[in-house]
């Protein structure tokens, strides 16, 4: 009898420390960013930074900088890699789009510009504007100069990281889109706060003892059960506020590395989960058309780089 209570007794200290940990983690994980105004100052820097990371030679003889060789081509390769473009034709054919008018938020070089008739590219950056066979406006995903209504569809390519208001840059693709139009947003969800510093590339010696234990750190941050111990209870909760009214976009903000091009996203200033950029879109009455389920299970994937939220816009349900 008395085993069998310190079996149960131990059992129970088990489960309140695991609990413990996994409250823990996810309320240091927990993402309580939301928009800010910037100052000009930050907005300059942005824009500084991707302008010189398209920045054109001035003469032929010009040789191109490290940093903008690195950059375009380790953007050049996840879109290989993903096959960025085949996706975004399929979503083009299959909301027939081809012949509609469309908006590429935060174009770049408008390498895919050819994939519809009526496209529109939007970009922050005036130096891309020579890439451009379609019509290019230059502007930001925070204040788009266009109407409301605009467009039949939008999509965005690993955009939305890079954006210091995101929620901002989410309701303006959201006033642009037509009611019933589809929005393809693909962003790198969940950035890493240790990509700036590229702490996965570099050696141990490069870093003091703060630095090497983050080093240390990464497999364990990295493992699924982790994130899913760091994830899954705020999205649990974050799932309930959005059933009341319609939700504030929660983030966590980051610090960007605009000197060195370490690893993709060494540039990004913010990392939202999926899900909860679902729940934004789905709290104002939208559908996404491509989440688990009927409106998205707290499981649903949200890995680096992975899956886009396909938004059907839904202006007159709320």
């Amino acid at each position: 009898m008395e085993s069998t209570y310190r079996y149960f007794k131990a059992l129970r200290n088990l489960a309140l420390a695991l609990l413990i940990i996994i409250v823990s983690t996810a309320a240091l994980h927990f993402p309580y960013d939301v928009d800010a105004p910037l100052t000009q100052q930050e907005l300059e820097t942005s824009r500084n930074y991707y302008a010189d990371a398209y920045k054109k030679p001035v003469t032929k003889d010009d040789v191109t900088t490290e940093f903008e060789t690195k950059y375009i081509s380790v953007a050049r390769a996840a879109a290989e890699a993903f096959r960025i473009e085949d996706h975004v034709n399929q979503f083009v054919e299959r909301f027939n789009l081809r012949e509609r008018p469309v908006l590429e938020i935060g174009s770049g070089r408008g390498y895919l510009q050819d994939l519809a008739q009526n496209y529109t590219g939007l970009d922050i950056s005036p130096t891309v504007a020579r890439f451009y066979r379609k019509k290019f406006v230059l502007g930001s995903a925070t204040a788009m100069p266009f109407p409301d209504n605009s467009f039949e569809g939008a999509w965005s390519i690993w955009v939305f990281e890079h954006v210091p208001n995101p929620e901002h840059a989410f309701r303006e693709a959201r006033r642009v889109t037509r009611d019933n139009g589809v929005l393809f947003l693909l962003v790198a969800w969940n950035c890493t706060p240790w990509a700036a510093d590229g702490y996965e590339v570099r050696p141990y010696s490069d870093f003091g003892f703060k630095g090497k234990f983050i080093k240390a750190s990464i497999p364990l941050r990295s493992w699924p059960l982790f994130r899913s111990m760091a994830v899954i209870p705020n999205r649990i909760l974050r799932d309930l506020v959005s059933r009341l009214e319609p939700t504030i976009l929660r983030y966590r903000r980051l610090t960007p590395n605009y000197e060195k091009y370490w690893v993709p996203d060494s540039d990004a200033v913010n990392s939202i989960d999926r899900h909860e950029a679902m729940l934004w879109f789905r709290s104002r009455g939208d559908e996404c058309l491509n989440c688990e389920g009927s409106s998205g299970s707290v499981l649903m994937s949200g890995m680096p780089n992975s899956m886009p939220l396909i938004i059907r816009v839904r202006k007159a349900a709320k």
